[in-house]
């Protein structure tokens, strides 16, 4: 296999952990991506024998679902605690320009603020709970970020496993 193959699905699964954290970037499809060099040009594990197709498979079934709980996670525990399409809305645009502010402590403080201030002035709630609905977003953003960043490691594992 060509080490330019390699070096790419490394890079890959790289970019793909970070895009689990960054808003911009599609973590576990672009590291799944990685995986899909791999297979297509003969990566092999230690003992010489080549990626199974039934690992591409499983691991693109995880990566559809991890995207597909990214967006529902953080959307039901706003509204399990009494948050409102605001507050997701705050959220959102939190995670995105905090994105731009001391990354990825900005993210989470900014969207934490975003959907606490979007409650506040345009929900009309008080800001208690209103603080109660940023924490239910914020807690959905922690989960289906962690989520995602396990799954990007567990397919950066294979990644390595088979690059050589």
């Amino acid at each position: 296999m060509g080490t330019v193959v390699a070096i790419i699905a490394v890079l890959c699964g790289i970019i793909g952990i970070l895009g689990s954290i960054l808003p911009a970037l599609p973590g576990p499809p672009l590291t799944w991506v990685g995986l899909l060099l791999l297979y297509f040009w003969g990566g092999t594990n230690g003992a010489g024998e080549p990626m199974s197709l039934m690992i591409l498979l499983v691991m693109l079934g995880v990566t559809i679902i991890v995207s597909i709980i990214d967006y529902i996670v953080p959307m039901y525990l706003t509204k399990a605690t009494g948050g409102s399409k605001y507050a997701e809305r705050g959220a959102l645009i939190g995670l995105i320009l905090g994105a731009f502010i001391i990354p990825p402590y900005g993210m989470i403080i900014v969207s934490f603020l975003g959907a606490f201030l979007m409650e506040i002035f345009y929900a009309k709630k008080n800001s208690g709970a209103a603080f109660k609905a940023a924490m239910g977003s914020f807690l959905g953003f922690l989960l289906g970020t962690g989520i995602k960043i396990i799954a990007c490691c567990v397919m950066m594992y294979y990644i390595v496993v088979y690059m050589f």
